[in-house]
């Protein structure tokens, strides 16, 4: 068998509807478009959103709130993640290699959730406080990316 030989059951494909062939055709003169109005004239498209001119309802809801074009946006890595890494010094590198981020050039925040048995030496961007305890419990350092 080969993709050549592939083809629709029989009976499943339809011929297109051939419109504005002559009165015959019961599709002819109008071309099954009615008489007059915004749909009968060629070009016509809907446009998305479109309510037959009534305001849409984008435009009739309020603008709500505002986007900060400062805002700085981190990747969340919990101790529970770090846990499984197996060094001693964890870089951005070390992240990424572990599959926890996908870039080396995002900026990392660590975060508290889970527990870290081992001391070690962590560089990220941010730090929560509650994994800056945990860090320092166990031993370890928390060093800061852009502050070295």
């Amino acid at each position: 068998m080969k993709l050549s030989d592939l083809h629709p059951a029989k009976g499943f494909r339809k011929s297109r509807k051939r419109v504005g062939r002559g009165p015959g055709s019961g599709y002819g003169k109008t071309a099954g478009r009615g008489t007059k109005g915004q749909k009968s004239i060629s070009g016509y498209s809907q446009k998305r959103g479109f309510e037959g001119g009534q305001m849409p309802l984008h435009r009739r809801l309020p603008k709500r709130g505002f986007t900060n074009i400062f805002r700085k946006e981190y990747s969340e890595v919990n101790l529970e993640k770090l846990e499984r890494i197996k060094k001693q010094e964890i870089k951005l590198k070390d992240l990424k290699e572990a599959g926890v981020i996908k870039r080396e050039s995002e900026s990392v925040k660590i975060l508290g959730r889970g527990d870290i048995s081992s001391a070690k030496t962590i560089h990220a961007h941010r730090f929560s406080q509650s994994a800056l305890k945990k860090i320092e419990k166990a031993g370890g350092k928390a060093i800061l990316i852009g502050s070295e």
